[in-house]
């Protein structure tokens, strides 16, 4: 039996969430590190002004899914698979062995950055809820043939795509979803039209930072959130984390992918349970999230499911 850690993308998170973190010396650890490379305590990225940067938010998601999976390995829970979403690539990436965690917050920094500097304003991502892909596509095909700037960013699950593009384009988008039978349409809290062909440049520019940058094969199984298969090339995870802001996120074929592969539980790191509700279909139900329950109560999910 194989447990699956997911960590969660921009959009889930929340003022205080490193605050919220379990106490434990782990914790402090990861915290401290973190300050001492960035040069700011996480009292200066958590709060709510903080989180309208791209940058503080992804740095906010990486240090919480490295803290929450490090204090979870001192009580021997251990993953066998890692997948994020989106940014969660990266502590996913940073459990498994791959990437080094100063280099993953130099590099999460630089990432917001330049998704901010490209789309300072005006632009983001919406939720459609009830809609399969062969219904929504064309629809935004339509849109951008009209000068529209809209696409499809997140297949999540058997009933919510996420649309990535400028506002007025998906307040079109969406109205017309609704038209032909989705349920609703939800603005995320996301600031820039992430997984789309938006960003290819700043996804190029960013690839540049991987060009030196030493990266192991992973101690344990990592999944591509976009890709939905595993890596196991330190160069094919470089350019996976490099250039996956500007890739379709393909989550319910990572969470099917990763039940194929023997995973029986999915566990996700703060902040938040959204992962933990997608993964319910492909995991019959057997998910987890840090968030919301005790450790202890964690630990012994993960014994439990070890154990069948």
């Amino acid at each position: 039996m194989s447990v699956l850690f997911t960590f969660p993308g921009q959009g889930a998170q929340r003022p205080g969430m490193l605050h919220r973190l379990p106490a434990a010396p782990s914790v402090r650890e990861t915290l401290d590190h973190a300050a001492e490379v960035l040069g700011r305590s996480s009292d200066s990225l958590d709060d709510e002004t903080s989180l309208q940067s791209t940058e503080a938010v992804q740095l906010c998601l990486l240090i919480a899914g490295v803290a929450a999976a490090r204090l979870l390995a001192t009580m021997g829970t251990l993953p066998g698979m890692v997948c994020g979403l989106s940014v969660g690539a990266f502590p996913a990436a940073v459990i498994a062995g791959v990437l080094d965690f100063t280099d993953a917050l130099r590099l999460v920094a630089l990432r917001g950055r330049l998704m901010e500097q490209a789309y300072p304003h005006g632009y983001g991502m919406t939720a459609i809820e009830g809609l399969m892909p062969p219904t929504l596509e064309p629809l935004l095909a339509e849109l951008r043939a009209d000068g529209l700037p809209v696409y499809l960013a997140n297949i999540n699950s058997d009933t919510q795509l996420v649309i990535a593009g400028s506002e007025e384009a998906m307040a079109i988008a969406a109205e017309r979803a609704r038209e032909r039978g989705a349920r609703r349409s939800r603005r995320l809290c996301v600031a820039v039209p992430s997984h789309c062909a938006l960003l290819d440049a700043p996804a190029e520019t960013f690839a540049r930072a991987f060009e030196d940058l030493p990266l192991t094969r992973p101690r344990i199984t990592y999944l591509s959130g976009n890709l939905a298969r595993p890596l196991l090339r330190p160069d094919d995870i470089a350019a996976d984390l490099a250039r996956n802001m500007a890739r379709p996120v393909l989550w319910l074929d990572s969470m099917r992918a990763a039940w194929e592969r023997g995973a029986r539980l999915a566990v996700e790191m703060p902040p938040g349970s959204s992962l933990t509700r997608l993964a319910q279909s492909s995991f019959d139900g057997t998910a987890i999230a840090v968030d919301g329950n005790r450790v202890d109560s964690v630990v012994a999910a993960v014994v439990a499911a070890n154990s069948r």
